[in-house]
């Protein structure tokens, strides 16, 4: 399930949900507008499919002012990131895998947006991206622990799903210099469904 946050900037809303956007401001490229929710949830169900994880997942697309507040309490850092996931507890008893909850993802779209312009790619490539990355937390991988299981998963599926370079190999990639980096300037205008774990991890 892909949820929206009312606070998300109107002018990166997706096309039919964005009438209130002002006259007055300049319009955004469709290529950094998010997609219908109805799409991301296809890719969902498509990228959970591969990451081989039973169970549902709601995935919110929220502010960098929200994932902050949500980086804080269950991560104690107090800044915004792109995408944090939050895995359930544990099983429901009398449920089919199906039916359990898999856990729920957080993904801030301002901070998506800044990424997809350094990167090059589109919004909604980028925030592709950062759900399968967050899906593999969800199913257990951890990179900031393991000795690279989770790095090689991502490569094999992101090919498989037609994305382009990973979050972890972009961090292990050598960086420009700062001058010459690109921003995406983005106005920064509620945390997830269900209630998410203590056990929130970062990208």
């Amino acid at each position: 399930m892909i949820l929206l946050d009312p606070d998300l900037d109107p002018d990166l809303a997706p096309a039919a949900t964005s009438a209130k956007t002002s006259a007055a401001s300049a319009p955004i490229p469709r290529n950094l507008r998010l997609p219908s929710a109805r799409t991301l949830a296809r890719f969902l169900a498509e990228a959970q499919a591969a990451v081989r994880l039973k169970g549902q997942v709601t995935a919110l697309l929220t502010t960098d002012a929200a994932i902050r507040r949500l980086n804080r309490q269950f991560r104690d850092k107090n800044k915004a990131t792109d995408v944090l996931s939050f895995p359930a507890e544990a099983p429901f008893p009398g449920l089919v895998a199906e039916q359990q909850i898999a856990g729920d993802l957080a993904i801030s779209v301002p901070t998506a947006l800044r990424q997809a312009v350094e990167q090059r790619h589109s919004l909604s490539t980028e925030v592709k991206v950062l759900i399968l990355h967050g899906l593999l937390h969800l199913n257990g991988y951890d990179h900031e622990a393991d000795k690279g299981q989770m790095a090689r998963r991502e490569q094999v599926l992101r090919a498989r799903l037609g994305l382009p370079k990973g979050l972890i190999e972009r961090a292990a990639a050598p960086k420009p210099p700062a001058g010459k980096r690109t921003a995406a300037k983005s106005a920064v205008k509620k945390p997830p469904a269900s209630k998410p774990s203590p056990k929130a991890k970062q990208s």
